[in-house]
């Protein structure tokens, strides 16, 4: 029977067809189980399959979910899957436009027929460039691919050209208006679109043309949407238009989701549309699917504590059947260095005693910077590892381009990477000037570099890219000392050299822009990976034995000692880069960003970094001082775990080559402390004046007790922060520098503010 094996609210939640429903589904708690079931079901009632809609977000969910429910279906002698609708948001809206889009011909600013090419990443990006060339904006200030970003932003949020022209105010946003309308224009012109087209134009589609939502509200009765808390505006809108919400009938739409693991609304989610569901739908049942069935009690036991200090959720149990299970570790250790061998050693004993593969573990992190320090480790202890959705630190675009400018530093006749170099961030130095000073080079029968010191007098290199030309090599000279690596500007320190090829290349700033235009964590990460290749030289330089390749008196001949020093860093790196070979059979462990391990699990699962500013991280506390989605962040984290959980939190973190004192995460705290195994490893100890207001001692850690009065502040008194005005002091929590103050701001709302950095003045 279809229903066999269901707990009791997953056989509702399947035998419930009709009307509007929410399924909040728990992590673990096999939700894609009761959607396939559920679909199964609905046929096996003679429902026709062709009236069936089903909606997620990857193609490897829309695969694996159909796969199932034809098995399903046959297994259960049933026909009749034919004409079953199971697909992606952006597939479904490109069949719709496909059928439709020639009845919206004759509609203002359409512009495209059934016959529109849809633009990869790869086409956006040389279309941009294109515009932005004829705007003649400078790719040095306007990065196609920021620019990009914000006109997704913008479209995610159903803002045509138009409307985003009418809400720009200042000069960016101007800007970037007059990109979004240059760009669609030209997107038209090839009757192409991009991505985010195919949701804005597929809403605009159903909004405007009667013909065609008739048409699809005629044709599916039955909508069902996975991931619902990962919903944007447009998604909204979308599923909206496709039930008929609209028309006022009573629509048979049933979404699957868990508020507790939206962790995506910096790139346009929304999870006001799953925690409003029943205001959209007020007949709307809801059905909590509360018992997991991946991990262990004692690590639910962590997630479910931890998630219960957010507001913007929609509570439910989260609980397993199952008895027993290792008490998760939270353990504080000296620096990232101690971390990364204390995780090291803790898979190896996974593989060691219990008999776990490789693959069965995972390291997490909140920012990809954190797994440089980490892959080194396991190089070293001769763990294999992946990197999972991303790439490795090495390999990074912005790590790429600071070590090609060493290697020019080290090699000029590494033609390769000058050409990867030379012009960025942009120094005005186009491909034809670079081309035409190579011919010359060729003519004269010297290297590219020295070409360019002779820019201004070769044929076909214009006067701009001979002075960008001319200022590149006395950059790169005022680096090496003219080629000695003893001129007067340079210090015998690898990681000064660093640091100054990052910044004086123009490197850092330029990444820095992107970011600060963005807004996005993912340009943000670029920035600090630039400031870890800083710090890897720094650990390089303590540990580099200048003897290992020398003569016999300790010296290599004519080799300047910092120039030896920058061939073997760079050595090294080349080395990195060529990855060991995985036992296909045990695997390797895989390392990740929180949001790249969504809808994983694995048997054991290691947390590094658990510090303010990087979980929770800062920038991200800048807009939400409680901290909501961070603490979603970490909840997910927690429940990919099966059975082994180890968080780890760093006294030190070295940040350009710079060790710095860090305050722990405000979710250790949060912790169950009668649910998980505190351990204290770090080589000064934590009992220190952080630690020393409480007697109360657990696990090795010293904790203070919440007091009606902290540093001037009581509960109750009024107090004036420079953004969120006077509010009332509500209470206190935290540990010495994490020391914090609940705060309910008039107007505002309640927030949560660390105090030694609150800036806080008492209002008499």
């Amino acid at each position: 029977m279809l229903l066999d094996g269901l707990t009791a609210p997953q056989r509702e939640a399947v035998t419930t067809t009709e009307g509007a429903m929410l399924i909040l589904a728990a992590a673990g708690s096999g939700k894609t189980r009761v959607i396939t079931r559920r679909v199964a079901y609905l046929v096996a009632n003679g429902v026709p399959a062709w009236q069936i809609l089903a909606v997620t977000f990857t193609n490897k969910a829309a695969g694996e979910m159909r796969e199932r429910v034809e098995h399903l279906l046959e297994e259960h002698g049933l026909q009749g899957a034919r004409g079953l609708t199971l697909t992606t948001f952006h597939a479904l809206c490109a069949r719709l436009l496909r059928r439709y889009a020639v009845m919206m011909k004759d509609a203002p600013r359409w512009g495209i027929d059934d016959q529109y090419t849809i633009y990869d990443t790869d086409d956006q990006s040389a279309l941009m460039k294109r515009v932005l060339g004829e705007l003649q904006m400078k790719s040095g200030n306007w990065s196609p691919r920021q620019v990009l970003g914000t006109i997704s932003n913008a479209k995610n949020q159903l803002l045509g050209p138009d409307e985003y022209a009418a809400m720009a105010q200042d000069f960016f946003t101007r800007t970037i208006a007059k990109v979004y309308e240059k760009y669609q224009q030209a997107l038209r012109a090839a009757n192409a679109v991009d991505f985010d087209d195919l949701l804005l134009m597929t809403v605009r589609l159903l909004r405007e043309c009667e013909a065609a939502r008739a048409e699809v509200q005629a044709r599916w009765k039955y909508l069902m949407i996975d991931e619902y808390q990962d919903t944007n505006r447009a998604q909204f809108q979308l599923a909206s238009l496709v039930v008929g919400s609209e028309q006022g009938r009573a629509p048979n739409v049933c979404v699957v989701g868990d508020p507790d693991q939206s962790i995506y609304g910096w790139r346009g989610a929304d999870i006001s549309n799953i925690l409003e569901f029943e205001e959209h739908f007020p007949d709307a049942k809801v059905i909590a699917l509360g018992e997991n069935f991946r991990s262990t009690a004692p690590i639910l036991a962590c997630a479910d504590a931890l998630i219960k200090h957010n507001r913007l959720r929609k509570d439910k149990p989260l609980f397993t059947s199952s008895e027993g299970g290792e008490t998760p570790e939270v353990v504080f250790v000296s620096d990232e260095h101690a971390e990364a061998r204390l995780v090291a050693d803790w898979f190896r004993r996974r593989v060691e005693d219990e008999g776990l593969a490789w693959r069965d573990m995972a390291v997490f992190y909140r920012t990809n910077a954190l797994s440089r320090v980490m892959e080194d480790e396991c190089r070293k202890a001769g763990i294999p590892y992946v990197i999972a959705r991303g790439t490795a630190f090495y390999q990074r675009e912005e790590v790429r381009d600071a070590v090609s400018y060493l290697r020019v530093v080290a090699n000029p006749l590494d033609e390769v990477s000058l050409r990867r170099i030379v012009n960025k961030p942009s120094r005005k130095i186009g491909n034809t000037s670079l081309d035409a000073a190579a011919s010359h080079a060729a003519m004269r029968g010297i290297p590219l570099f020295e070409a360019m010191r002779e820019s201004g007098g070769a044929e076909g290199v214009s006067s701009v890219a001979a002075r960008g030309m001319d200022r590149f090599v006395a950059m790169v000279e005022g680096w090496t000392g003219a080629g000695s690596f003893m001129g007067a500007e340079v210090s015998s320190s690898l990681a000064e050299l660093v640091e100054r090829v990052v910044r004086e290349s123009g490197l850092e700033s330029h990444y820095k822009a992107i970011a600060q235009k963005s807004s996005s964590d993912a340009d943000e990460a670029r920035v600090a990976n630039l400031e870890e290749l800083i710090t890897s030289a720094r650990e390089f330089e303590l540990e580099f034995d200048p003897s290992a390749d020398a003569g016999s008196d300790g010296r290599s001949a004519d080799v300047p000692p910092l120039l030896a020093m920058l061939r073997s860093y760079l050595e090294s790196i080349a080395l990195v880069a060529d990855a060991d070979q995985v036992d296909p059979e045990r695997g390797a462990v895989t390392l990740m960003t929180l949001h790249a391990a969504k809808g994983l699990e694995f048997p054991a699962v290691a947390m590094i970094g658990l510090e303010e500013g990087l979980l929770p991280s800062a920038r991200a506390l800048e807009e939400d001082s409680d901290g909501e989605e961070e603490r979603r962040l970490c909840f997910v984290g927690i429940t990919r775990a099966q059975r082994h959980l180890l968080m780890t939190s760093a006294r030190y973190r070295t940040h350009r080559g710079v060790p710095e004192r860090t305050i722990a995460s405000r979710f250790i705290e949060e912790l169950p402390q009668d649910q998980i195994r505190v351990s204290n490893q770090s080589d000064a100890g934590y009992e220190d004046d952080s630690f020393e207001s409480g007697p109360s001692e657990r696990g090795g850690l010293r904790y203070e007790r919440d007091e009606d009065s902290v540093g001037g502040l009581s509960v109750g008194m009024h107090a004036r922060h420079p953004q969120f005005g006077i509010g009332r002091v509500v209470s206190f929590a935290g540990l010495g520098a994490n020391r914090r103050v609940i705060i309910d701001f008039k107007g505002v709302g309640r927030k949560t503010l660390i105090l030694q950095y609150a800036r806080l003045q008492v209002v008499e």
